[in-house]
């Protein structure tokens, strides 16, 4: 083996071995961009240093009422600069930070303040009474309750802790923070959405929290200072862990509390944001928005679309009017995105429907993923030949350490040494990756594999459409067959037969829709149409 053979003194030191944690990034920005915009909400506008002080004296004030190093401090908040404070302040106390989605009804937060055994919760003055409820119906001990105001005005306590900016008042701006001794440390607790029973709580690292930020700062071809808007929830995947990657770039994290068409060109016209994230629907938002809502910027907005695959007529209409549209994949279990459409410059002189098509795929492996593949029920790689279906499995740092509290099914999800997505998905030769369904969505009608996303894509297509979800509905003959659940652009007029006609002059027989329901589409915070609750109304019908 030559020299390599003897490594004395070549060990791991203070001077050339540092745990990865995204509080690196703060700490150098605070440093290395002390006077660049670091979060901007309407007129409030903090630079780096103000930041970093901000999230001493967060770190600060929890440990003053009692958190230490390993407990859960949870929140309510929508997208708003105490949330941004809090991915960094609560880990730099040695803290778990536990953002909870603030459309969950009040016994789920009770259970999830239960099971994460959250010792502080911040709370916005719109989600006082959801947290009151919540607190009522825990089965634990209560956590110290924090109200989050813009202002001082029309606090509500809860309890006898001092409001949110108070909190900080009390908090030491030269508090020496926490950082981990070892990167797999845990940095924060995700719940997932609970559709078919209890939410698991997704347990991630420092380790993999540094990574999948820095990872996504290369996939999308970021340079310094971009003006970052948030679109994605901060309770979803922790914003895709973009919060954390932004101090990297020297980037400037726009809040955004209300998520719809006028605030979002606003954002863009006047704060001239270069990149979100946001689901399919947001994009349809946009598409769709009145005269009186757009805003004209001159510069090319980089998005980033997950939560579901966008329709090619969707991604066909949104690039015209200033977007460049990557289509990424991930889950909770990922912190986010993990797999990329990256664009090949042979791809450059597509247009139009042959051009979304490509963009529309998953694509491969964003640069922390060691692997992504789609496998057979007994783990084997299927063929590459964009017809074979199989499960989507990741291997690598951006996965989860598991569920919490749960190695059962822990265990059942990295079986085989990869992470099971449970999505149905086919590999084209170029090795991209094309979700067909998720494996509970896919209709079996008449023994044959039907992919809703297939039948949505199609729907999607027609003038009239502004979404579609397609679930399975029983027949006594076939099993089932699909059924598809529509809502229609403001003014725009469709009935059953012209859009099953429409879908049945592309798609094959048995593909076509034998139902088309029009109504408002059940859909989570993040944008994901709800299919459990269309599927329940398809039984009924």
């Amino acid at each position: 083996m030559g020299w390599l053979a003897d490594e004395t003194g070549l060990e791991k030191t203070a001077a050339n071995f540092v745990p990865l944690t995204p509080l690196s990034f703060l700490k150098r920005a605070a440093a290395v961009f002390p006077d660049q915009e670091a979060l901007v909400y309407g007129p409030v506008r903090r630079s780096y240093r103000e930041y970093a002080e901000r999230v001493s004296r967060l770190a600060s004030a929890l440990t003053g009422i009692g958190v230490t190093p390993g407990d859960v401090v949870a929140t309510l908040l929508p997208n708003v600069p105490a949330q941004a404070e809090a991915h960094f302040g609560v880990p730099a106390c040695g803290g778990v930070l536990n953002t909870i989605n603030v459309r969950l009804d009040p016994d789920t937060v009770a259970y999830i303040l239960d099971h994460g055994q959250a010792r502080v919760l911040l709370v916005d003055p719109q989600f006082i009474p959801l947290a009151a409820e919540a607190l009522e119906r825990m089965e634990g001990p209560a956590p110290a309750v924090v109200e989050v105001a813009d202002d001082h005005a029309g606090v509500h306590h809860l309890g006898e802790y001092p409001e949110y900016e108070e909190l900080l008042a009390s908090g030491d701006p030269a508090f020496d923070w926490v950082m981990p001794g070892d990167e797999w440390e845990s940095i924060a607790l995700n719940y997932t959405s609970g559709t078919t029973g209890r939410p698991k709580g997704v347990v991630y690292h420092h380790r993999g929290a540094y990574l999948n930020a820095m990872g996504q700062v290369l996939s999308w071809r970021m340079v310094l200072y971009p003006r970052y808007l948030t679109i994605v929830p901060l309770f979803h995947c922790n914003g895709w862990c973009h919060t954390w990657m932004m101090p990297a770039v020297g980037g400037t994290v726009v809040c955004c509390r209300d998520i719809a068409a006028k605030p979002i060109f606003d954002a863009i016209a006047d704060e001239k944001v270069t990149h979100f994230g946001g689901a399919p629907i947001v994009l349809n938002t946009l598409i769709n928005a009145k005269p009186e809502e757009r805003r004209a910027f001159d510069h090319t907005v980089e998005v980033f679309t997950a939560g579901a695959p966008p329709a090619p007529a969707t991604l066909a209409a949104i690039e015209p009017m200033g977007f460049e549209i990557t289509h990424v994949y991930g889950l909770t279990e990922t912190y986010g995105p993990a797999t990329e459409c990256t664009w090949g410059p042979e791809w450059d002189t597509l247009e139009g429907e042959a051009r979304a098509a490509k963009k529309a795929r998953q694509g491969v492996a964003m640069p922390f993923m060691e692997h992504v593949g789609v496998v057979d029920e007994n783990g084997v790689q299927v063929p590459m030949d964009g017809k074979t279906q199989g499960e989507i499995v990741f291997r690598g740092n951006g996965v989860m350490k598991g569920y919490l509290k749960n190695p059962e099914a822990t265990a059942e999800a990295f079986k085989g040494g990869v992470y099971h997505s449970g999505d149905i998905a086919v590999q084209d030769p170029d090795t991209y990756l094309c979700i067909q369904d998720r494996a509970k969505d896919i209709i079996i009608s008449g023994g044959e594999n039907i992919s809703s996303v297939e039948v949505e894509g199609v729907l999607m297509g027609h003038p009239a459409v502004l979404l579609c979800a397609v679930v399975a509905k029983p027949d006594e003959k076939w099993g089932e067959v699909p059924c598809a659940f529509v809502e229609l652009k403001d003014g725009a007029e469709a009935d059953e037969a012209t859009l099953i006609a429409y879908a049945r002059e592309r798609l094959a027989g048995f593909k076509t829709p034998k139902a088309v329901v029009f109504r408002e589409l059940p859909k989570t915070s993040t944008g994901k149409i709800q299919k459990f609750e269309l599927r329940n109304v398809a039984r009924a019908l």
